[in-house]
């Protein structure tokens, strides 16, 4: 019998009120139950639903009573989506005879347009390259390189961070690493059970981060040659990897072919003549001189996405940047900075990417909920089909690094279950999830220290160094969170060298070369062993996701799929904390450490502080 004595009167998270779960396709006709206490003396139940994509239309329906379930009272209704695509906000109107009411809402339902999204990228693990900080095959020789750039001798030396006589960080400092140190390195990676090789930007540009594009047509020369992409690609494949692309077409650098502010390029750029091909791409406020750029960044002029020619040269043409790349090797793009991209252009960008590889993949960076992202005025539609076939999901990584730090388990579950509920289960899936990138402070760093060290000189956080027990604390909460991210539904992602227990807080600390020979090799057997459980066991690759517990410092989850459930189970308190399951079935140790007391109702887990275990759960 169901106890409904502690039941609310509605759940969108339960089925018993509203069927399907969570975001449905275009055509879905949503079912919803409201269970009101037969003592309020509800009379009548309305459903008012607003369909924001079309101009915030609202449609009112009646919901009809439908009987008795113990004490409670059933309102039933259905909303037909139709057609539509994009975001609905519903809300329920309870109404007595007496005149007296009760209004719940609104909540969201996204409706998106079904579509074929490739699964090979949400099953495997994902390991993120910054390629000048790899691996150098040599030391290189910069001149005759755009961006008048000079390479540290000392692969061990720390990035440069301090400005220069003009008062500016120009980033024009480089290591070395290039396209050939990647491969001498795939057999490392492919052992680690890395399935997708992401890249940080790799074409041409003066700064060492990439960012700021100089030629969308070739490999910068430093990391090798056209043909060594397409070598490394073919390599790549050859282990079973598939290679990501950093796609930055919301700006290029100053100093580029297009916009040519230096005059390096012998192309008549966009800041040399008003006639120049390149001119109409960019949108100068007073030519040649102010012109809008990123974030007011004056060695990033923004591009004018709207304009036909460039259209055409990133994803329209036959030979667009978009395609030809794919056609090289590349198997799929992230998107830099997507919100700032028109949401036609991002669906230039997949349609141009399906059409040159069916199976290939388009990555949006959106460091928030990507269902209900606003920018510059407008709901973007990166997840609602035909766009983004995932995101960055930094949400997640929020969530982990709460936990860890106290937030509690109902908040993590919480959350992530908002995101869960919110996108298409293709997005949910094929998400980019990582506990640190480029973007962000060293994860080792951030869970030993316990925070960014603001407050300090860029100084003291240039030369900072765990101490040996901030360090232990930071490799513990490290392991642990971890394997909350190999168990977690979508693709696993590795910063480089976060597996070798490298810090460092903001950029460019957090960008250092790796530490080859040097490595903490604990942390590297420990994310080997989480690539292993990855590949190895089909539930964690593309199985659902069910909440055991999320309470305090606990947090567990299974993931069943293929007949095989894996239990994870994670704890954040600084002592040990016991777990009673209440399901009578036998556990198997996979990864970690945890006391199992089998019991006649099911087994007791004691998990150790700062720990996770993850178990193949047998049938009782």
């Amino acid at each position: 019998m169901i106890d409904l004595t502690d039941q609310p009167i509605y759940n969108s998270r339960d089925s018993r009120y509203k069927t399907p779960y969570g975001a449905v396709p275009s055509g879905t006709q949503v079912r919803f139950t409201l269970r009101p206490g037969r003592v309020e003396g509800f009379s009548r139940a309305t459903l008012s639903a607003r369909f924001e994509s079309r101009g915030d239309q609202i449609e009112s329906l009646p919901m009809l009573w439908s009987g008795l379930e113990l004490d409670r009272d059933l309102f039933q209704g259905s909303l037909d989506t139709g057609d539509y695509v994009g975001l609905v906000w519903y809300s329920f109107l309870l109404e007595r005879l007496d005149g007296g009411r009760q209004e719940l809402g609104p909540y969201q339902l996204t409706v998106y347009q079904a579509e074929e999204v490739p699964s090979w990228f949400g099953e495997g693990m994902t390991y993120q390259i910054f390629p000048d900080r790899f691996l150098r095959s040599r030391v290189p020789d910069p001149a005759g390189m755009v961006g008048g750039r000079w390479v540290h001798q000392d692969w061990e030396e720390l990035p440069e961070w301090r400005p220069d006589q003009r008062g500016e960080i120009r980033n024009r400092d480089f290591f070395g690493g290039d396209l050939l140190g990647v491969m001498e390195k795939l057999d490392y990676l492919k052992g680690l059970g890395v399935e997708t090789l992401y890249f940080n930007p790799i074409f041409e540009a003066s700064e060492n981060h990439r960012y700021g594009t100089a030629d969308y047509d070739k490999i910068d020369p430093m990391l090798g040659s056209n043909q060594d992409f397409s070598r490394l690609c073919d390599e790549a494949h050859r282990r079973g990897m598939r290679v990501m692309l950093d796609g930055v077409f919301n700006h290029t650098g100053y100093v580029s072919r297009y916009f040519n502010g230096d005059g390096f390029y012998p192309d008549v750029g966009a800041s040399q003549s008003w006639d120049s091909p390149y001119r109409p791409w960019f949108n100068f406020i007073q030519w040649p001189k102010k012109y809008e750029s990123w974030w007011g960044i004056y060695s990033l002029p923004a591009v004018n996405e709207s304009c036909p020619s460039y259209r055409d040269f990133i994803f329209a043409g036959e030979n667009s940047v978009v395609r030809r790349w794919l056609r090289a090797g590349a198997d799929g793009w992230r998107l830099d900075v997507a919100d700032e991209l028109p949401d036609d252009f991002v669906a230039g960008i997949h349609q141009a990417a399906r059409a040159e590889k069916p199976d290939a993949l388009v990555i949006g960076e959106v460091w928030e909920d990507g269902s209900t992202k606003v920018a510059y005025g407008v709901r973007r539609k990166h997840i609602l089909g035909g766009h983004c076939d995932g995101l960055m999901n930094y949400p997640l990584r929020n969530a982990i690094l709460a936990f860890f730090r106290g937030g509690g388990g109902e908040h993590f579950v919480s959350a992530m279950e908002t995101i869960r509920e919110n996108y298409p289960p293709s997005a949910f899936y094929s998400a980019m999830n990582s506990l640190g990138t480029h973007d962000t402070p060293r994860i080792l760093t951030l869970l030993g220290a316990g925070g960014e060290y603001r407050d300090q000189s860029r100084d003291w956080r240039a030369h900072f160094r765990l101490s040996p027990k901030q360090r232990r604390r930071g490799k513990d909460l490290l392991r642990a969170a971890a394997l909350l991210l190999f168990c977690f539904p979508g693709s696993p992602t590795v910063y480089y060298g976060d597996e070798a227990g490298m810090e460092g807080f903001e950029d460019p600390f957090n960008r250092q070369t790796y530490p080859w020979g040097r490595e903490d090799r604990e942390l590297v057997d420990w994310f080997r062993a989480l690539g292993a459980l990855r590949r190895d066991h089909p539930a964690l690759r593309r199985g659902d996701i069910r909440y055991v517990a999320g309470q305090g410092p606990l947090l567990a989850f299974t993931r069943s799929a293929a007949g095989e459930t894996i239990l994870c189970a994670c704890n954040a308190g600084d002592g040990p904390a016991a777990m009673e399951l209440g399901f009578p079935r036998e556990l198997t140790p996979l990864l970690g450490r945890a006391h199992v007391d089998p019991g006649e109702e099911g087994p007791t887990l004691t998990i150790p502080p700062l720990s996770g275990a993850a178990f193949l759960v047998h049938e009782g």
